[in-house]
């Protein structure tokens, strides 16, 4: 890869990851909304705003010969239900002051990643990978042993995504054409449900007062902007890489969280937090580690 496409990799995936972070205040505007509706604007604003994107900026091209390759698009198709499973969970968690599992999830992340490039990209795992793998599902145990619950949602929103950008990188499909297939593919799915399941009260938009329709209408750019920079990155840094960098977006979910949402920090929560912090602590230190020790060194 030429550095100066892993340079913008490493913007572009800053980028997905700040907007991440703050995308929490966006939905708490919407949280009369059920999820699923929110779910279902996301999917047909996206739709609409990639191919206004793609009709601008051109990529109709590459389009065409997605569709001389069945397999990718096959993957395409898995993606597209990952990806909504994730922002439906998403989206729930934070209208329902769960947050702080939704802030877990994307911690636990960065790990997941590790593992699935182990299992899957045939990456091998240093020992204090290993040993940060480890902490972290000690973290779970102990909060299944001790509290006797297990942090399912966070769990699912880690794994869901874990797999969704394992196989983004799989199918190397380039940004724009990969959601727009994702979300063409989800498209009549919500169209039929906006038609046949009108039963909420902000289901119509032709009812709706304009405040609301635009933000529902703004779900496109706040879905679509991050999952191209993210789908950007992933075809140009490494999984590991790319999941050092989401730490972002947990952190600032914790932070509004605890400090604007007043959500509770019990023990339970505390206990495993901590254990994800120790895991990501001695994860990051290995990387850095590692860097550096590759680093070519500078003749004098």
């Amino acid at each position: 890869m030429p550095a100066a496409e892993h340079k913008k990799g490493v913007i572009l995936a800053l980028c997905a990851y700040f907007f991440w972070g703050f995308a929490p205040l966006y939905f708490k505007l919407l949280g009369d909304t059920s999820a699923t509706e929110i779910l279902i604007h996301r999917v047909i604003w996206s739709f609409i705003f990639m191919v206004i994107l793609m009709s601008g900026f051109g990529g109709f091209g590459r389009l065409r010969l997605l569709f001389k390759e069945p397999k990718r698009l096959g993957v395409l198709a898995i993606t597209s239900m990952l990806i909504a499973g994730n922002w439906l969970l998403f989206i729930w968690a934070v209208n329902n002051d769960h947050m702080l599992d939704a802030s877990l999830g994307y911690f636990i992340n960065p790990l997941f990643n590790v593992l699935l490039g182990m299992l899957f990209l045939g990456e091998r795992l240093r020992k204090l990978q290993w040993f940060a793998v480890a902490l972290a599902a000690g973290g779970v145990l102990i909060q299944l042993i001790s509290f006797g619950s297990i942090p399912v949602l966070s769990l699912a929103l880690a794994s869901s995504f874990g797999v969704y950008g394992l196989l983004r990188k799989k199918a190397n499909v380039d940004a724009k054409t990969g959601l727009l297939v994702e979300t063409a593919i989800l498209f009549p799915v919500a169209i039929l449900y906006l038609v046949f399941a009108q039963d909420s009260q902000t289901a119509n938009m032709l009812t709706n007062d304009l405040n609301t329709n635009l933000l529902l209408m703004a779900a496109g750019i706040v879905t679509t902007v991050p999952l191209l920079c993210f789908a950007g990155a992933a075809v140009r840094i490494p999984l590991s890489m790319l999941g050092f960098f989401q730490y972002i977006g947990p952190s600032i979910m914790f932070i509004l969280a605890v400090s604007l949402f007043g959500e509770p920090f019990d023990g339970e929560k505390g206990v495993t937090f901590g254990f994800i912090w120790c895991a990501l602590f001695v994860f990051t230190f290995d990387m850095l580690h590692r860097r550096r020790k590759n680093k070519p060194q500078k003749l004098t």
